[in-house]
């Protein structure tokens, strides 16, 4: 076991890793495994389908009672998106200090609470705790929560884990109880290769596109005029979002397209099923242009939507001092997570609107809190005698 760092050094290592969803992340996983491994750490590794990257579980303290599922899991992702962009004043990979901040890619998504937890494990004495600490750190989720959907299909036996989770991705220290889902479609059009001097020996793809789009946003607009269930829990955004993302079509200008694809995303709230509105695309589509298409999914990160009175939301309530919880308009790996039995609470150090943009920062004070937070969240799933 190498020597402990303090949690701003610890950070600092991580951020060293150049996790970027693209690479592998064998590497951060092996160093937080040999950081954490010493006797009474059981470390499990759930490998992803090509054994490239790998979900990581690591349980401290006594084997969780099939029957209560008590303890605590301190959740987050171990991938970061690219940081490619021009504006960025400092390597991205080499966290630096300023402005009582810390910057670098993933300080606030979600590496921050990632060496917060890393910690909280690494301190702890194994005979101190009455009720285990586990970590379950994922692959992927920025590519749409892929690691997660991956452990829940696949993982031997989630109910050996404690049921209580807490998900570090960045809220400023609000807890968070619900969120919208992302499912991932793709309109494929396909048509004739031809000279576009001879039209009439193609078909062009890209013009039954364009009605497919102007469809599109005909449902988009209907879908924002509707109110589903848990609609009020949305304020800013109180409807199914649609989003026409991306558009690719034909090779030259003097070449008539023999293929166009449409990818579009559609924010979910809880309580809905993504197979009704798969359906509602295809009938938008086939009402403006006919069934000669394809429509794939691309992937489908769940809605999630948990009860106020849940233990571990009363008590992050209680840790960051608020009397209630909110939403969030973005997908976590609690949608899968909920699916296997976990009752989760969004709740992390950092903001999201700095989140996946250039000088993705850190507020110091804030990684403190967090700290102390996490402190009182393991005593009290962890250490602390249950009440009578």
């Amino acid at each position: 076991m190498p020597t402990l760092l303090d949690d701003t050094e610890l950070l600092r290592r991580l951020i060293a890793f150049d996790s970027v969803s693209r690479h592998s992340n064998l590497p951060i996983a092996e160093f937080i495994s040999d950081y954490l491994d010493r006797p009474g750490v059981r470390i499990h590794r759930n490998p992803s389908p090509d054994d490239t990257k790998t979900n990581l579980v690591i349980e401290l303290g006594p084997e969780a009672d099939p029957k209560t599922r008590a303890g605590l899991v301190l959740s987050g992702h171990m991938d970061v998106v690219p940081a490619e962009e021009t504006e960025w004043t400092s390597d991205p990979f080499v966290m630096v200090e300023r402005d009582d901040a810390y910057y670098g890619r993933g300080t606030a998504d979600m590496k921050g609470f990632l060496a917060l937890a890393m910690n909280r494990m690494a301190l702890l004495e194994p005979g101190h705790l009455r009720r285990p600490l586990a970590l379950l750190f994922t692959y992927d989720e920025e590519l749409g929560t892929l690691g997660a959907h991956h452990f829940a299909r696949t993982y031997a036996n989630p109910a050996s884990l404690p049921r209580q989770v807490v998900i570090g991705e960045p809220t400023s220290l609000r807890p968070i109880r619900m969120h919208k889902g992302h499912l991932k479609l793709q309109l494929v059009l396909r048509g004739v290769s031809a000279h576009s001097g001879y039209p009439h020996l193609g078909r062009n793809a890209i013009e039954p596109a364009a009605r497919a789009i102007v469809a599109l946003s005909g449902l988009r607009q209907e879908l924002e005029r509707e109110r589903p269930v848990n609609a009020e829990c949305f304020p800013e955004v109180p409807f199914v979002a649609l989003n026409v993302a991306q558009v690719r079509g034909g090779v030259a200008v003097n070449v008539v397209p023999d293929s166009c694809t449409i990818d579009l995303g559609i924010r979910i709230l809880p309580g809905m099923q993504s197979p009704a509105l798969i359906e509602r695309v295809r009938a938008a589509v086939t009402g403006a242009i006919g069934a000669d298409f394809e429509l794939l999914e691309l992937g489908d990160s769940p809605p999630f939507l948990l009860d106020a009175s849940r233990p571990v939301h009363r008590h992050v309530c209680a840790a960051a001092h608020r009397t209630d919880s909110g939403s969030v308009s973005f997908a976590t790996d609690a949608g899968w997570f909920q699916t296997i039995g976990f009752d989760c609470v969004i709740f992390g150090p950092g903001t999201i609107e700095v989140a996946h943009k250039p000088n993705e920062s850190l507020p110091v004070g804030e990684f403190r809190a967090a700290a102390a937070m996490l402190d009182d969240l393991v005593r009290w799933g962890c250490i602390e005698e249950p009440p009578a």
